[in-house]
């Protein structure tokens, strides 16, 4: 993908969550509305009622960071293609492997942290061992699984890419932060993926 096209992904992603985001809370504040109505305004006092609605500064702040979610890692993915040659998913995925014991993980660890499916890893890992930057092994302890192996050539290619994942970092994230206190927003934001937020979600059976 090239960088022009990249950009306009970039732009085209952003009125499309820009719409999204702005459709999401005016429905929300009618129907807060109405249930404000049946129930003659109780809500309105109760700071414990999960659906009463956000004030302006919380609005402003769940905008913020549901555009920041969606639009932060599709820059980045834009500045790695362009820098690196990789894209966000497999330079995660080379990170996660060059920080596991043995530079080693087995499919399903590796397809949870880098939050991608089953199929979706294993089209992944088929493009870097295409490339030598990663190699498929039997689990050892008992072999009939199957481990993603970080190559030296894919700790290099890494190595290689780390500086321009590290100047989009501080470009696209860290120059908008430095007026915070960034240890108590670390704290903040990280209560919102806390480490079971891997465990997959259960459909429960409606009565």
């Amino acid at each position: 993908m090239g960088t022009v096209q990249c950009s306009r992904s970039l732009v085209g992603a952003g009125k499309v969550v820009d719409r999204a985001i702005n459709v999401m809370p005016w429905k929300l504040r009618r129907q807060a509305s109405i249930l404000e109505t049946v129930t003659q305004g109780t809500r309105r006092h109760d700071p414990a009622d999960p659906t009463l609605p956000l004030d302006p500064d919380e609005d402003a702040a769940w905008r913020a960071l549901a555009r920041a979610v969606i639009v932060v890692p599709r820059v980045l993915d834009a500045d790695l293609i362009e820098g690196a040659g990789l894209n966000l998913a497999e330079y995660i995925a080379l990170v996660e492997l060059s920080e596991a014991p043995g530079r080693a993980m087995r499919m399903n660890e590796l397809a949870t942290l880098t939050d991608l499916s089953r199929s979706g890893l294993s089209r992944l890992i088929e493009r870097l061992v295409r490339q030598g930057l990663v190699s498929r092994e039997p689990f050892a302890d008992d072999g009939r699984g199957r481990v993603a192996q970080l190559t030296e050539a894919g700790l290099r290619r890494l190595e290689q890419a780390y500086p321009h994942a590290l100047a989009s970092v501080r470009r696209n994230v860290m120059k908008q932060l430095a007026c915070l206190d960034l240890p108590a927003f670390a704290q903040a934001v990280g209560s919102l993926a806390p480490d079971d937020a891997y465990a997959p979600a259960r459909r429960t059976a409606r009565a």
